[in-house]
């Protein structure tokens, strides 16, 4: 029979198929006949890649490999072989032609005698070491690069553990950034030898230093601040391919304040500059605005050891002891004025007063349009000791309570007001605020109901400020100071004509707040954008007039909040999930209609809660009235010449009177009842 040879051999260039179904070019560097399989070796994007491979798939994609047998050149010895084994020959593995070559390619171990019998064994180190093909050579060379590239890529891993924590799983950006940092080509952070500018309203940023607790979770800074009036953040993200890179986002402010920066410094360039506002009947606001746990309580109220808080290095006394400075001067000696402080706060659309035991107050408007806090108590301070109990004691009533992002978070705007009187009139006021932790709508998800109320009233506060500052610089005819209760007490501050504002935007620099950072960033930005060169934009409205029927000047402001963010064209995902963080979800791109109608029901659903209370308080003391009045009335039937007729009417007016008052109370309380589940569903 015809005898065929396969020509299998190290260096031979063949075709495989990987796993993947390609067929690839690879190079053969071993073979094993006792198993029947070879190895081959292939390059991949500079990467050397190996496989086994049985001979008989081989075979299937390289049919070249199959050769005829030359007739041998030795004698036979008279030996008998089995009919279904044969000789190896020099240069391959014998096989019949009239079997597969599956079959052949296993049957190729013969027994060492019968091979020495009949041809010479292949000596495999003499051919290595003649003559090598190129394939060979190739395929050494790619080995010894692969060797090379795998030492100096140990000895740069062992450089970045030097430089870099790589037990971080984010030190990649750490890197990234760091680079970055390095690549600026100026770098002047904010001097306390920097001249301050006036502004009608400044806008600054200060940047908190890592916590503890930040810390031990590995945290990254992804804030730079490159210059005092730039801040950039490094938002982490990541290509389809999962290429990590950074999103490096600018933001321009009158001044930035970088981690190092404490509380004198930053009180010198934002608030101190408001005070003598105040002594040219002004009217001055400077608020605290951010994430939870930002830095907001700290820079107002004063610096923390842990759980105790030092007041006399917050804003709030260091004004009040320029106030007091100023007051000594000659030029405003002699106009006898006093100085008084209010601190009070708004939580979820009502004002307790912080200095009185947490009274509930009402704020109205009297016969000259003017706003006023019923009941507010204003501690006369003479000096900033004074001041410093005042503030001690009103920040251990104030509401706090635990959200997704932080364990004790303020839940309540905190108003405290320098009030400057002569002859018991108002002579000027400045009124600093720290406000309420901003939130997005994701974050109370899980939260209860009480929560949702929370957020969705701090939002709205937060929105209509934004609008209301905006509409002062941009000096507009009307502002929705209504449109919340916090915007409604600092009236005075938006249409006064001399008013001045200062907001400071705190930041968290960590990587886990940077949606949070750059949200606030963004509020902050477009506090500062002023279109001046059209103040006079006509309004639109989307919402039918039929809805504002019966709506009260609150709910109205409300409605006007929400009509304007469409009509100028602006971004509406920081404002709708802002402003619509009630059921704690993600805003959906909602109708403005339905958006607003659902603030104003929460809206008047605070108004009739107010309203329940007041009529039941009405007929607590009308109560005792109509007490007094029976026992009038059963005097009377005790006396000898009584006159049944008038009894009885005086009766029936008593009772009309009070049925009448019952029925408007049961009206009114149904309504409240009504609207509340319709909340809840």
């Amino acid at each position: 029979m015809d005898e065929h040879i396969v020509n299998v051999k190290v260096g031979l260039m063949v075709k495989i198929k990987r796993s993947n179904g390609v067929i690839q070019d690879a190079s053969i560097t071993e073979v094993t006949a006792e198993k029947s399989v070879v190895r081959v070796e292939w390059l991949e994007d500079s990467i050397s890649k190996a496989k086994e491979i049985d001979i008989e798939n081989l075979l299937l994609l390289n049919p070249n490999l199959v050769e005829k047998m030359p007739p041998p050149s030795l004698p036979r010895r008279r030996t008998q072989i089995p009919k279904r084994e044969l000789a190896l020959p020099r240069n391959g593995i014998a096989i019949r032609s009239t079997r597969s070559r599956a079959q052949a390619a296993l049957e190729v171990q013969i027994a060492p005698s019968l091979r020495m019998a009949e041809v010479e064994p292949v000596n495999y180190k003499n051919i290595s070491a003649g003559r090598k093909s190129t394939c060979v050579r190739e395929t050494e060379r790619l080995k010894k690069q692969r060797g090379d590239r795998r030492t100096q890529l140990q000895e740069i891993r062992g450089k970045r553990a030097q430089e870099y924590d790589t037990s971080n799983p984010n030190w990649e950006f750490m890197k990234m950034i760091a680079e970055f940092r390095a690549s600026l080509d100026c770098y002047h952070p904010l001097a306390t030898s920097d001249p301050v500018e006036l502004h009608k309203i400044c806008v600054c940023v200060r940047k908190r230093p890592l916590s503890r607790k930040e810390k031990m979770k590995k945290e990254i800074d992804v804030i730079t601040v490159s210059s005092k009036n730039v801040v950039l953040v490094h938002e982490p993200k990541m290509k389809v391919d999962l290429t990590k890179f950074l999103d490096n986002q600018p933001f321009r402010f009158d001044y930035v304040f970088d981690d190092s920066a404490i509380n004198e410094e930053v009180y010198r360039f934002t608030a101190k500059p408001l005070v003598q506002t105040i002594f040219e009947r002004g009217m001055a606001t400077c608020f605290a605005y951010g994430q939870t746990g930002s830095g907001k309580t700290h820079t107002m109220g004063g610096d923390f050891s842990g759980k105790n808080q030092d007041a006399s290095k917050g804003i709030y006394a260091l004004a009040t002891q320029d106030v007091f400075s100023l007051l000594e001067q000659p030029r405003y000696k002699d106009l006898n004025l006093k100085v008084f402080v209010s601190f009070f706060e708004i939580y979820s659309g009502k004002v307790f007063d912080l200095l009185n035991k947490k009274t509930k107050l009402r704020i109205m408007e009297d016969n000259k349009q003017q706003v006023q806090i019923v009941g507010l108590l204003e501690q006369d301070v003479f000096c900033v000791d004074d001041v410093i109990t005042n503030i001690d004691m009103g920040t251990n009533y104030r509401t706090s309570g635990q959200t997704s992002a932080n364990n004790y978070s303020s839940r309540s705007h905190a108003v405290f007001q320098i009030i400057l009187r002569k002859k018991d009139k108002l002579y000027g006021q400045f009124s600093l605020i720290d406000l309420a932790g901003n939130e997005r709508g994701a974050d109370t998800n899980s939260a209860d109901r009480q929560t949702r109320m929370e957020s969705s009233e701090i939002n709205k506060s937060l929105l209509a400020l934004k609008e209301c500052i905006r509409s002062l610089g941009q000096n507009n005819n009307y502002t929705p100071f209504r449109a919340s209760k916090l915007t409604l007490v600092l009236r005075d501050s938006f249409i006064g004509e001399n008013s001045r504002t200062c907001m400071i935007a705190m930041i968290s620099p960590g990587l886990n707040s940077c949606e949070h950072t750059l949200n606030t960033l963004r509020y902050a930005d477009r506090v500062k954008e002023l279109c001046v060169d059209a103040p006079n934009e006509p309004e639109c409205s989307t919402i039918s007039q039929g809805n504002k029927i019966n709506e009260s000047l609150e709910q109205s402001d409300i409605r006007l909040l929400c009509e304007k963010i469409p009509c100028k064209n602006e971004v509406l995902n920081e404002n709708q999930e802002m402003f619509t963080a009630q059921g704690g979800l993600d805003v959906p791109q909602e109708a403005p209609s339905k958006i607003c109608d659902m603030h104003v029901d929460v809206s008047r659903l605070l108004e009739l809660e107010e309203q329940v209370v007041d009529e039941h308080r009405e007929i607590q003391q009308k109560l005792l009235q109509w007490c007094d009045a029976d026992n009038k009335l059963l005097k009377m039937t005790q006396l000898p010449d009584f006159n049944l007729e008038t009894y009885t009417n005086i009766l029936q007016s008593y009772m009309d009177e009070r049925m009448e008052i019952f029925e408007e109370f049961d009206s009114t309380v149904f309504k409240f009842m009504f609207l509340y589940s319709m909340k809840e569903n």
